[in-house]
Order: structure tokens, then sequence, then C-alpha cells
């Protein structure tokens, strides 16, 4: 390649990309919340530590909820901020907690907890890949038997950078 060129993007460097917006510190694998309310506070929680998001990113996953549940099935809820919060987004970022019992959420048993922040319509991306892995029952029970982070990461990144 001659000085200036680009190296062509591939479809493994834009997933290297956006699993850059999950990291092992933000993967709890035995939540405390019991609650709907609770868990989304604590996954945003977990999103303001990281430094991905401002406070006011929380309030606004709450106004999201209140308008439109973002329980997605399979055991997934997806907390996420409005719209009008995009400003309270400091980098994308994704949080991710387990709870070993269910947690009631609108009626729908749930789960995973995957709290997502995006700039630049990131998220779109990020969210179609996770709604990948949870369409398929076979890889949320691998998911709720992972018995480390590393074994969850492990697992989200061999199925989704699966080139289907």
């Amino acid at each position: 390649m001659g000085a200036g060129e680009q190296i062509p993007r591939t479809r493994s460097s834009r997933w290297k990309e956006t699993m850059n917006v999950l990291e092992l510190d933000r993967i709890t694998l035995h939540g405390t919340a019991t609650t709907r309310d609770d868990a989304i506070r604590e996954v945003g929680a977990m999103l303001v530590a990281a430094g991905a998001v401002e406070p006011a990113y929380v309030d606004a996953m709450f106004d999201r909820e209140n308008t439109v549940s973002t329980y997605m099935g399979n055991y997934l809820a997806i907390p996420h901020g409005t719209n009008d919060a995009k400003d309270t987004i400091l980098r994308s970022a994704l949080a991710i907690v387990r709870y070993d019992a269910p947690i009631d959420w609108d009626g729908n048993e749930v789960r995973f907890a995957i709290g997502i922040a995006g700039q630049n319509n990131e998220h779109l991306g990020i969210l179609s890949k996770i709604a990948i892995v949870f369409s398929d029952e076979d890889e949320v029970e691998k998911l709720l038997a992972a018995r480390t982070p590393e074994e969850l990461f492990a697992l989200l990144g061999d199925v989704n950078s699966d080139d289907e």
C-alpha cells in the first residue's frame, strides 16, 4: 500500500470496534436488583462509572421505559435513553447484568439487562448483534450457564463474529 492509502475495513475489523464498547468490568453475573427500576439503575450506574454517559442519561433510560418497554424477549431487556439524551452520551458502551432470579419487567421475566449507549447511531448495529444472539434459545442457555464474565464475553464474541 502506498503512503496515504487506507486499509480497507473488513467485517472483522468492524466487529472489533463494536466489541470495544464492552469491557469485562461491565459484565456482572449476579446482579442485585429485584425490580425493573432497580435493574435500570444498576445497569445505568455501570455506564456512568465507565465514563460512557452522564448521570442524566440514566433519567432518560427511565423516560424511554415509561414510553415503551425495552423488554425484547428470551429473558432480555435493553434499557437505553431517549433520542433527546444523545448529548449525555460521552462514548458508545454496553453494560451487561445477569440476574440469578428473573425480574418482573412489565409482566415478562428478565434475566439479562443490557444497558446501551451509542454515539452516531453505533447502537443500531450493536442492538442488531445482541438481538441475533438472544433470538437463539440455545445461545441464551449458554449465556445463562456462563460461570465467569470472561466466558459470557467469549460467548457473545463467538456468536456475533460469525459472518452468517
